[in-house]
C-alpha cells in the first residue's frame, strides 16, 4: 500500500487547514485587511505547504526510492522525485 493512501487521514487533515487558511485570505482581502496581514496569512500558507510537500517527498523517497523492489522501481522513484524537486524549486 502507497504511503499517500496509508497516511490519507493525516496528509487531508493538513490539505483541509491549508484550505481554511486560504479562505482566511479570502476573507481578508475581501474585508480591507491591512496589507502586513495579508502577507502574515501567505507566509504561515507557504510554511504549511513546504511542510505537506517535504512529508510527502520524505515518504516517497523512503518507500520508493531507499526500499524498492527493484532498481527498475528505484530508478522510476528517483526520476519522480528529481521532476517534483526541479518544480519545487522554480
Amino acid at each position: 500500500m502507497s504511503h499517500t493512501i496509508r497516511d490519507s487521514d493525516k496528509l487531508l487533515a493538513r490539505v483541509r487547514r491549508l484550505k481554511g487558511q486560504m479562505q482566511a485570505v479570502e476573507r481578508a482581502l475581501e474585508a480591507g485587511t491591512p496589507c502586513g496581514e495579508v502577507l502574515q496569512l501567505l507566509a504561515s500558507i507557504r510554511g504549511a505547504l513546504s511542510g505537506l510537500t517535504g512529508e510527502v517527498m520524505q515518504a516517497h523517497l523512503h518507500e520508493h526510492v531507499l526500499h524498492a523492489e527493484s532498481d527498475a522501481e528505484r530508478e522510476k522513484a528517483a526520476e519522480e522525485l528529481a521532476a517534483a524537486l526541479r518544480t519545487y524549486i522554480r
